[in-house]
């Protein structure tokens, strides 16, 4: 168990990362809705609410696997020198400010 104390896990994700997943995922309910808004007449309200369930049944799995594997490829084990960065958070080894209280 002592290996595992020079190393920290950093995650490196930024919102840049998935934003191109969030647009197709935007654009995949905006289709949806519209395939449903189409379909939505007297005899057919029953076609377009399954239509919008199974895009969104079908897509939601993609998109999980998409937001994880993107997830899993920004977590990073960084090698940590004990001697030099014992007193040193992750937040301020990064160079990052903590969080302060507003008042």
């Amino acid at each position: 168990m002592d290996k595992f104390q020079n190393y920290r896990v950093v995650c490196t994700l930024a919102f840049g990362d998935i934003y191109g997943q969030i647009i197709i995922w935007l654009i995949v309910i905006f289709l949806s809705l519209a395939s449903a808004v189409a379909l939505w007449s007297g005899a057919r309200a029953v076609y377009g609410l399954m239509a919008v369930g199974f895009i969104l049944v079908i897509s939601l799995p993609f998109l999980l696997f998409a937001f994880v594997t993107t997830l899993l490829n920004h977590i990073e084990l960084q090698a940590v020198d004990p001697a030099t960065d014992k007193a040193k958070t992750p937040r301020q080894a990064s160079g990052g400010k903590p969080a302060g209280a507003t008042s």
